[in-house]
């Protein structure tokens, strides 16, 4: 039994499967319409979520498979004082496969020593978000028909940025990756990411302050929201909500092939009006989230189709 709690569970060529898989279910949906007939997916969601909570559930339904669970702790038994390990130990009675998300960094790690049924981690704290990880690697995939040899700026809020995280620990295992950070100083890349996986790995990088001034070296620009909920006090949320928005000024000396990710939910960092940019993949970016969590359902539960 596999779980997945942090992007580097999977190896390279277990990445590359997946995505692979995500590809062939594009193409082939009516052939995956029954793979988990019989099944079921429950979705542990102690912190709010749309897209990854509705897009575990939208896979799992388009795999033939049924849903079970609950969006918020408040609705569970937590709220009454019972452990993680306990909650998930019960729902694997009752589930083939579970996806959960926790404000607690840890916590997914924690379950899967008690699931019986393989643990996905849907996001926890500030730490990992490794199926957004999957999502941003089909989504450059697609794009760009490659993982190798990218210019990538990363922008916003790097400390508490849990996608961020993730996706350098999974892009540093490709040839030819470089790394730009933009950020305030104070939602600067933690030191363990900096020097654990990107020095490590001998990975070009640079950290900046200015958007602007590298934007047109880029292949990917990967904009963050900064994040209220991981903030201690409401006074450095506010004065560091609006360091970078994105609007169509800044894309002026922008490649033409740039590619805009964005985890989302966006706030404000990037304005409407690039929405009708064709460089603007953020919405198609979480369409290939349902995608890759299918691709990933059924290679954690064995089944082909």
């Amino acid at each position: 039994m596999k779980h997945l709690i942090d992007p580097m569970d999977l190896s390279v060529k277990e990445i590359d499967d997946i995505l692979n898989l995500a590809l062939d279910i594009i193409d082939n949906k009516e052939k995956y319409s029954n793979v988990c007939k019989g099944k079921k997916l429950a979705t542990l969601f102690f912190e709010p979520s749309t897209r990854t909570r509705l897009s575990f559930e939208a896979a799992m339904m388009e795999l033939g498979g049924n849903v079970l669970g609950f969006s918020s702790a408040a609705s569970s038994s937590s709220s009454k004082g019972e452990s993680v390990g306990d909650t998930v130990k019960i729902v694997s009675c009752y589930a083939d496969i579970i996806a959960m998300r926790h404000f607690k960094e840890g916590a997914p790690m924690l379950a899967s020593m008690k699931s019986d049924v393989p643990i996905i981690n849907a996001g926890d704290g500030g730490h990992n978000h490794p199926t957004q990880t999957l999502t941003d690697l089909l989504t450059i995939k697609r794009e760009k028909g490659r993982l190798s040899n990218l210019t990538i700026g990363l922008c916003g809020d790097l400390m508490f940025g849990r996608t961020v995280h993730s996706l350098i620990k999974a892009l540093s295992r490709y040839e030819g990756i470089e790394f730009i950070l933009i950020s305030p100083d104070e939602l600067k890349i933690p030191d363990y990411i900096r020097t654990e996986v990107i020095e490590k790995n001998n990975i070009t990088y640079r950290e900046v302050t200015s958007m602007e001034d590298v934007i047109g070296e880029l292949d990917i620009l990967y904009m963050t929201r900064v994040q209220r909920e991981r903030f201690f006090n409401e006074a450095d949320y506010i004065r560091l909500k609006d360091s970078y928005i994105l609007d169509n000024s800044k894309l002026v000396t922008a490649k033409s092939d740039l590619s805009i990710l964005h985890p989302l939910p966006r706030v404000n960092e990037i304005a409407v009006e690039v929405d009708d940019d064709p460089r603007a993949c953020y919405f198609k970016q979480a369409l290939n989230g349902k995608f890759v969590r299918m691709a990933l359902i059924m290679t954690l539960l064995g089944l082909e189709a």
